[in-house]
Parts: structure tokens; C-alpha cells; sequence
């Protein structure tokens, strides 16, 4: 676990730590400028602006403000992928990371404002150092009477309230330091990561959610949805049944088979959110999906992040999938057209490399037998395809906000499989779903 730090609550104290942060930016550019001048290599405000050090700094004090940088952070990297520089796609590596937990004095504020004075006489112990810490929130480890172990969900002081100034604040940041592409439309993924961070912010929905989920997959041997205890959550509290359970990045010494079998049920249970339940959680973070190995159970956590799909949205992917498992280049043209994909005015060099694009995602799909995800060739075919991309910048448009979280999705499986060197036959995988409809 980080070292605590506190979280700015005030707008004054959070818009400072960016004005000061500003400040050190300018300050590093000044002195690695002279130095550059003096050495006779010139002065190139570029790449003074991005030397390392300034990165490093604007990821740490960023990471700082919790919930708005990071989510934003997850926001543009999900779906850009090459077509951002370096430069960037490093700052939002480091934003993803976990961020440092509040100070004792802020955890009790929270505490007392959502279940008042009293607050410690709900458990016999509660643990006020947390085991783990994100974007939103962090958790803790607390015991019933009975000796029942619950965890325990509780909301950064002040994210909340400070979502719009936030993001606001970080997007005027990455554009003065111009770290963001200029031909990228920047608002729709704006306006969304408000309207997500709210939403993050708002517990009461989550455990709405996660129940849900609980009883879409009560019948499934392969997973565990925790319980909700609603008598100890509140809107910026969540408590939840506490499962012993390994980080799924962490089970690679286990057998081959046994990884490749986490990974396939994941899989599985991707195709089952877009086309079964019309309901899934878009966050693909390592850390949400741990695993028993003595059961053979995947237990699922954090459903902040989970969104709808629409009946119209599900049929075009399943069209899209289909089509890509085809080969079939028209049929995915159609479908892309469908969730939104195309302007009437993109040409149609950048519609054939986006075709391509998703051809190349639906590779595993179109492979007989098991799928070797870690010695495929492609993560560096779609790297290919991305940079043909962003030779057309000009041509370049933010898609549809559901596709993006879809797309982010289904990467960060791949990047799960790949990790735990999975084996999967990802078409026998999707062929049923696909007879059902």
C-alpha cells in the first residue's frame, strides 16, 4: 500500500496543487533549457515540455487528485491506443496505478458523515488502514460480531462534489501542455467522464449493480458476486461480503490449463454481458478479478463502472463479431456504420484501416481450435493498424462513447489472456451465443 496523502477538498486547495504543478513544469523547462542552449544544442519547448521529469511530476500530482484524473486517464487511453504520443500514453500508464490512501483524519470524516457519531459500534473491528486503494475510493477490512469478515468500500473526502471543476481543471492541464492530439474531439469523452465519475461516486448505484449481477449469475458455477450489506452502506459506502481470493495476476504459477480456463470463463462471460444480460462492467483492471484455486472460482469485484447496452447497440456487435469471424469485410462496414462508426464525410482509406482494425481484434474468432494469445502476432497487428491511423489524424473522429467502454473491455481481456498465457478457443466461445439469436 502508498503512503497516505491527503485528498484536496477545497476547489481553491485542488485548482492550487495544479497551479503549483504548473509551476515545476515551467521551472524544469527553464533549467533544462539553459542547459541545452549552453551545450549548443538549441532550445526546443516541445521537448523540454515532455522530458521525463515533467511527466513523472504531472502523473504524481494528478494521481493526487483521485477520481477525475484517473477516470480521465482510462478514458482517453482505452481507445486511442497508438494514435496518442509516447508521451501521454505514459502519463495515463502512471494514472492507472493505484492512487496513495487518505490520512486517518479525513478517513474519520467520512466515516462520520455517512453513519454519524456512532460509527464504530456497527462492527467489533474495523481496520483503518486500508488493503487496497483506487480511483474512487479505498477498502477496508472490518469484522460482524460473529466474527464475519466484510470489506469495506469508502469513498475519497470530496470526490464527489469536485467531479466537473476536476476534469475541467485536468483537460485545461494536458491541453496547455499539449499532451493531447489536436485533431482529437476532446468533448464527448469529456462530457462522459463527468457523467461516469458521478455515477462512480454514487454507491447506492454500484450495489444496484452488483447485485444484478449476482443474480444474472447465480446459476453459474464459475464465478462468485460477493454479498451487499445494505444496513452498512450508504451512498459513499459500500460493504460487501469480504472472499479470500488471489489477484488474477498473480496465479501464474498455477498450471498452463488453469490459467488458460480463468481467462476463457472471463471470455465467456464478456460475450454473455453484450449479448445476454445487456449489461456490462467496463473496467478490465487486473485487480477486479481474483480467483480460488481450490474452488475454481473467479470472484468478481467493482461494478462502478458497469454500463447498459442497448438492444440496438447488442445487435450491431453481434453482427460486427459476426462478420469479423467471417472475414467479412462489408459485413463488418455495415455493423461499424450501425454503432456509429462513420461520418459521411470520413474517406474511404480510413474507413478500409479501421475495417482492418477490427478484422484484427476478431482474429481469435476466426481461428480453429485454441487461440495462443501470448505467441500471436496480434497486439502488434492492431499496433500496426493503429499507426496507420494516425496517419490520417485529420481524418480522425471520437466514436461512440458505449463502443469506446466496449473496446476497453474486450483490450483489457486480451491483455488478461495474454498475461496468463491462455490457450482459448475463443469461436467455440461465441459460436452459441450466436445460434441462440
Amino acid at each position: 500500500m502508498a503512503n497516505e496523502r491527503a485528498v484536496p477538498t477545497s476547489r481553491f486547495s485542488r485548482f492550487a496543487k495544479l497551479g503549483s504543478l504548473a509551476t515545476s513544469v515551467a521551472s524544469n523547462m527553464l533549467f533544462e533549457g539553459a542547459k541545452s542552449t549552453l551545450s549548443g544544442k538549441g532550445w526546443d519547448n516541445k521537448s523540454l515540455l515532455l522530458q521525463p521529469k515533467n511527466i513523472k511530476n504531472l502523473a504524481t500530482e494528478l494521481s493526487h487528485l483521485r477520481g477525475a484524473a484517473m477516470k480521465l486517464g482510462q478514458l482517453l487511453s482505452m481507445d486511442a491506443g497508438d494514435l496518442l504520443s509516447p508521451e501521454l500514453a505514459e502519463l495515463l500508464a502512471l494514472l492507472r496505478s493505484d492512487a496513495n490512501p487518505m490520512p486517518h483524519k479525513q478517513l474519520i470524516t467520512v466515516l462520520k458523515e455517512q453513519w454519524g457519531d456512532d460509527w464504530l459500534s456497527r462492527f467489533s473491528h474495523i481496520e483503518l488502514r486500508p488493503f487496497a486503494a483506487a480511483s474512487i475510493g479505498q477498502v477496508h477490512l472490518a469484522y460482524h460480531e460473529n466474527g464475519e469478515q466484510l470489506a469495506v468500500k469508502i469513498q475519497y473526502l470530496g470526490i464527489a462534489k469536485s467531479v466537473v471543476s476536476d476534469v475541467d481543471n485536468v483537460i485545461s492541464l494536458l491541453t496547455l501542455s499539449r499532451l493531447l492530439p489536436k485533431d482529437l474531439d476532446i468533448k464527448p469523452l469529456v462530457a462522459e467522464a463527468k457523467i461516469q465519475l458521478l455515477a462512480e461516486a454514487d454507491y447506492h448505484r454500484e450495489a444496484q449493480y452488483l447485485l444484478r449481477y449476482k443474480n444474472a449469475l447465480a446459476n453459474n458455477r464459475h464465478f462468485i458476486v460477493p454479498n451487499v450489506y445494505k444496513e452498512h452502506s450508504t451512498k459513499q459506502i459500500l460493504t460487501m461480503q469480504y472472499i479470500e481470493a488471489q489477484p488474477i495476476e498473480g496465479i501464474t504459477d498455477l498450471p498452463k490449463a488453469e490459467q488458460s480456463f480463468v481467462a476463457q470463463q472471463l471470455i465467456a462471460l464478456f460475450f454473455k454481458e453484450m449479448f445476454e444480460f445487456r449489461l456490462i462492467q467496463t473496467d478490465p483492471n487486473f485487480a477486479n478479478f481474483h480467483y480460488q484455486p481450490a474452488t475454481q472460482k473467479i470472484v468478481l469485484f467493482d461494478f462502478g463502472a458497469t454500463r447498459e447496452i442497448s438492444p440496438q447497440l447488442s445487435q450491431a456487435y453481434l453482427a460486427l463479431f459476426k462478420a469479423g469471424s467471417e472475414n467479412n469485410r462489408d459485413g463488418v462496414l455495415n455493423a461499424a456504420t450501425q454503432i456509429g462508426y462513420f461520418k459521411d464525410t470520413l474517406r474511404d482509406s480510413y474507413k478500409d484501416n479501421v475495417i482492418e482494425l477490427f478484422l484484427m481484434a476478431c482474429e481469435p474468432l476466426r481461428h480453429d481450435g485454441d487461440f495462443d494469445f501470448k505467441n500471436s502476432q496480434l497486439a502488434s497487428n492492431i499496433k500496426d493498424a493503429g499507426l496507420q491511423l494516425s496517419a490520417q489524424a485529420q481524418q480522425w473522429h471520437t466514436p461512440p462513447v458505449d463502443a469506446l467502454f466496449i473496446h476497453r473491455k474486450l483490450a483489457g481481456l486480451y491483455l488478461i489472456a495474454a498475461r496468463l498465457e491462455a490457450k482459448i478457443d475463443v469461436r467455440a466461445l461465441f459460436m452459441p451465443i450466436l445460434l441462440k439469436t
